[in-house]
């Protein structure tokens, strides 16, 4: 058992290094002034996001560009994060317009980001890429978008499939936490390796290697911000919301937003199961409520864990000795109702040659044909008249062509 704890994490990030409060006296031209800022993009990003209060009444926004400027160097990133006009309008529409959201986002990355750390780690990538999905789905694991993309990483099913994912009617891994996570870490190192570069790479996760390889012909560059006009209007504002995110997580105490208040966290274990069940036999055995469970294992789709291979069930820690020691038992509850009513087989129609008639499961049909009697079709299948006005509920001897009667019982 692979053991997961769902640690708090002190918000924002800005203690590793705080910029000066001071203004810079001179600011370097901003670049790109005249960027057409795509707000669509940042609204389908946190849609949905439930608001919440904040006991701070005061937000502190309109800060001067030098201020801006310098908290976003200060970062200690890999990834570059340069400032200018485009960037700023997404800072501000996190920091000024929807503080309340932002207190949310900050909340859910308390859970979020101590597993984005561990899987980024593990595949050497840099950790500030923990920002990709509070932009791709406000950190929410069971997000869709319009496109067919779902998950924390807003994973395409083709892409997910790719990367390792299941995707079918019963699971979508897309959802799962631990392994959309694993396969992003995958996806983005592939694209690094074809870039080298992390804002190509960015552009590439939002809108295809197609798309950014068209930009780089047309305009002769390999440089986000170059081929910026040549890419689709979506890509151009997808990095600065990376940018803009990235400041506004590590700088919501500096503009008096703080998260929202959370209960006590449950430490969760996760256990191996090949053993097809669903996650209602599970709570009403262990009473945990199926909200919990389904909050827990986002990725089975219809509540069945289909069994056949391993698959991984997520469980409050104190619960897995129970759920071990009553497994015969949650495997029996209600199982015909919920498990045990998919037919594995069934019988097809077999025409019998001899007689005009065929069978289903077992009980053999006849169709009645123009002059056929039921004393014809009784001697045909060896029986008797009496038996087949039985079996078919007939008062009289009357019947008519085209009618099935139904010979014998299963």
């Amino acid at each position: 058992m692979k053991k997961i704890v769902l640690v708090l994490l002190c918000m924002g990030l800005s203690t590793y290094m705080k910029a000066q409060e001071q203004e810079l006296d001179t600011i370097m031209p901003l670049a790109l002034d005249s960027i057409l800022i795509d707000t669509l993009t940042f609204d389908n990003a946190v849609a949905g996001i439930d608001t919440i209060s904040c006991p701070r009444d005061t937000i502190i926004a309109d800060l001067p560009d030098s201020v801006y400027k310098a908290r976003l160097q200060a970062l200690p990133f890999m990834i570059e994060m340069p400032y200018n006009s485009a960037v700023k309008a997404f800072i501000l529409r996190y920091v000024k317009h929807n503080p309340k959201m932002l207190a949310r986002i900050q909340t859910k990355a308390a859970y979020y980001f101590p597993l984005f750390y561990d899987a980024l780690g593990k595949a050497g990538l840099p950790y500030e890429l923990c920002y990709l999905p509070v932009i791709e789905s406000a950190l929410n694991p069971q997000a869709h978008s319009h496109a067919g993309a779902a998950g924390l990483w807003q994973f395409m099913p083709s892409t997910g499939r790719l990367y390792g994912l299941e995707v079918n009617s019963l699971v979508d891994e897309r959802m799962d936490p631990i392994r959309s996570t694993e396969a992003a870490c995958q996806y983005l190192k592939s694209l690094y390796s074809t870039y080298n570069d992390w804002t190509l790479a960015l552009a590439a996760y939002n809108c295809g290697p197609g798309n950014v390889n068209k930009a780089m012909h047309r305009s002769g560059k390999r440089d986000f911000w170059s081929i910026y006009p040549f890419l689709p209007r979506e890509t151009r504002s997808y990095v600065p919301i990376f940018i803009a995110a990235a400041y506004a997580i590590n700088y919501a105490d500096l503009h008096n937003i703080c998260p929202e208040a959370i209960e006590m966290t449950v430490q969760t274990d996760t256990i191996q199961t090949a053993t097809r069940q669903h996650l209602l036999q599970i709570s009403e055995i262990l009473g945990i409520e199926l909200n919990e469970l389904r909050r827990l294992n986002p990725q089975y789709a219809r509540d069945v864990i289909p069994g056949g291979k391993t698959y991984t069930l997520c469980l409050p820690s104190d619960r897995v000795t129970d759920y071990i020691d009553q497994l015969d038992v949650i495997l029996g509850y209600r199982a015909d109702e919920l498990i045990n009513n998919r037919r594995a087989e069934i019988d097809l129609a077999q025409k019998t040659s001899l007689n005009g008639g065929y069978t289903v499961n077992g009980v053999t049909y006849y169709k009645i044909k123009n002059g056929d009697t039921l004393g014809g079709i009784a001697a045909k299948f060896h029986v008797s008249v009496k038996q087949i006005k039985a079996w078919n509920g007939l008062k009289s001897d009357n019947i008519r062509a085209g009618a099935t009667l139904k010979i014998g019982t299963k």
